[in-house]
């Protein structure tokens, strides 16, 4: 299953096309629009052009959905679950060592958050060089 969105192509070559996303249909109806970080600019993709598209073509941009759930669970969920794990482990280690279990947990905790941050730039490198993790035009209106 793909997640769609239309924009038109800026600029090619040869196997990729710099596409400026349309703002989604559901953002026109938001009550919140207005104060939304993402209708302050607008937004220019990368992405594959496996259709020929060219400069000032109408397209339907897509990327896999199970790509997108995989990145929003790197991005949003690894770090908290880091964090949670990182304060139990340092709670447990304060047992056993019996220094203050609230500081050493707050230590440890930031330790392994800041650490997965670090892991998520490290594996976000290597994803990013992935065909399935990259926008792709599917067709040209």
């Amino acid at each position: 299953m793909l997640a769609t969105e239309k924009g038109f192509v800026t600029k090619v070559d040869s196997t990729f096309a710099w596409v400026k996303v349309e703002v989604p249909s559901a953002c026109e109806s938001c009550a919140e629009r207005s104060s939304c970080s993402s209708m302050r600019r607008d937004m220019e993709v990368k992405a594959i052009n496996d259709v020929n598209a060219r400069v000032g073509d109408r397209i339907i941009l897509g990327i896999d959905t199970s790509s997108l759930i995989k990145t929003a669970f790197l991005l949003y969920m690894f770090p908290i679950l880091c964090m949670l794990a990182g304060a139990f482990i340092g709670w447990k280690i304060s047992l056993y060592c019996n220094y203050d279990g609230s500081v050493f947990s707050i230590i440890s905790g930031f330790l392994l958050f800041f650490t997965a941050f670090i892991f998520i730039k490290s594996k976000g490198n290597r994803l990013a060089r992935k065909r399935e993790y990259k926008p792709r035009i599917i067709r040209i209106i």
